[in-house]
């Protein structure tokens, strides 16, 4: 069995390293499956760019302008929502790609910022192979958005798209629904996974796609790489304090308002007002776009941004807790990865996170923009809970959930399912 994935980078974003992840679990289990990419970050045999000329770098450039102008455009000028949104209309034709000639069943992920256009989804789409759309966000079943917040307009046929402040029924987003009804859900041979249960269920409810089949299939790690190791070498091997209680957040934009940065410092706030705790340090890893440490109220080591997965691994390991305040999520992998590492999590009553963190058993799932709900949430891993428990639960969920083969024999039974 030949399966193609269509994703716009090999490693860059959370969609990419979960694709990467599982194009890696499908070849371990027998299947011969590709990645087939805009960006590409390694010499990975097996995965192929469509930037193979200088020419074709430069449009990939030029789409990926040209569709944050429109959008800049169409939002009165205004940089606040110029990646929250996306309109696939630019991109590049791969219809007639061999790799993708090749394959027996399609595999397509985020495809986003200048990779795929609607027109050319359409002409993959006509090709009458099987496909599976694996979403990491709501982009394919909104007209517009990555992730919907508290609008529900998607239900229905999207319009009033408060992401571009409108007030008309026929705006950008309203226009780009009917489009991809027409274009893309039109067709039958399209079968969703929402790498969350929380995603599957917006796929079942979309005015695009309820029609569709859909499964919940999650993200894969590798258990054998991501495991538990002794805290102190791991904190001496990363230059961490030895003497403290080590508290992690990270993010591949640490200041970006939706990670949530404002509820973690009000919530380590109010765990020093409650008993004046001087042990505590937060550890932040991830890209830093302006300076926050200002709204902490405690020592605060940032790592910057890190891309080596040994690097990774230890940091997961040397701290106590990793907290994720995300205000949009799916199934982030830093939590899978740190409890992988038996690293308990406390995070926000959001998107698939609860089913990720089971509360109280293997960590703390808080109410939903509630910083004192998550002050308590780490407060009870660090000095309440059975620590040794807690990080044993965390690892079994991930090996009994989240592991290679437990993945990817999910994928080729429904791979199998749609080739019979």
């Amino acid at each position: 069995m030949k399966v193609l994935l269509l994703i716009t980078s090999e490693h860059t974003g959370g969609a990419a390293i979960a694709s990467n992840r599982l194009m890696k679990a499908l070849n371990h289990s027998g299947i011969n499956a590709k990645m087939l990419v805009m960006i590409k970050n390694t010499d990975e045999k097996n995965v192929i760019s469509i930037l193979t000329t200088f020419p074709r770098k430069l449009f990939a450039r030029f789409y990926f302008l040209w569709e944050r102008l429109i959008i800049f455009c169409k939002n009165r000028f205004s940089r606040e929502n110029l990646f929250t949104v996306s309109l696939a209309n630019t991109g590049f034709d791969v219809s007639k790609h061999p790799a993708l000639r090749d394959a027996d069943i399609i595999n397509m992920h985020w495809i986003n910022q200048g990779f795929l256009s609607l027109n050319h989804l359409q002409k993959i789409i006509r090709t009458g192979k099987p496909i599976v759309w694996t979403i990491h966000d709501m982009w394919p079943v909104t007209g517009i958005c990555h992730h919907s917040r508290e609008c529900d307009h998607f239900i229905s046929e999207c319009g009033h798209c408060f992401f571009l402040n409108s007030n008309k029924s026929n705006d950008l987003s309203h226009q780009l629904f009917l489009t991809k009804r027409k274009k893309i859900f039109s067709n039958n041979n399209i079968t969703f996974v929402g790498c969350s249960q929380w995603l599957a269920n917006k796929v079942k409810i979309s005015g695009l796609s309820k029609n569709h089949p859909v499964v919940s299939i999650p993200n894969p790690i590798d258990v054998h790489f991501f495991k538990a190791s002794d805290k102190l070498l791991s904190r001496r091997k990363m230059g961490l304090p030895t003497d403290k209680k080590l508290i992690l957040f990270g993010a591949a934009n640490v200041t970006d308002k939706r990670k949530g940065i404002h509820y973690l410092a009000d919530a380590l706030t109010v765990l020093t007002k409650k008993d004046g705790n001087n042990e505590l340090c937060l550890i932040v890893f991830g890209q830093v776009k302006t300076d926050f440490t200002a709204l902490i109220k405690i020592p605060v080591i940032t790592m910057g941004y890190l891309d080596c997965p040994e690097k990774i691994a230890s940091i997961y390991n040397a701290v106590d807790v990793f907290v994720t305040p995300s205000l949009e999520e799916n199934l982030p992998n830093t939590i899978m990865e740190a409890m992988a590492c038996g690293t308990p999590c406390v995070g926000f009553d959001i998107g698939g996170i609860p089913e990720m963190i089971d509360h109280k058993q293997n960590g703390y799932v808080a109410e939903y923009k509630n910083a004192e709900d998550l002050a308590n949430g780490i407060q009870w891993v660090l000095y309440e809970a059975d620590y040794t428990r807690l990080s044993e639960d965390a690892r079994k969920k991930v090996e009994s959930n989240y592991s290679e083969d437990v993945v990817a024999g999910q994928y080729l039974e429904l791979f199998n399912h749609l080739l019979t």
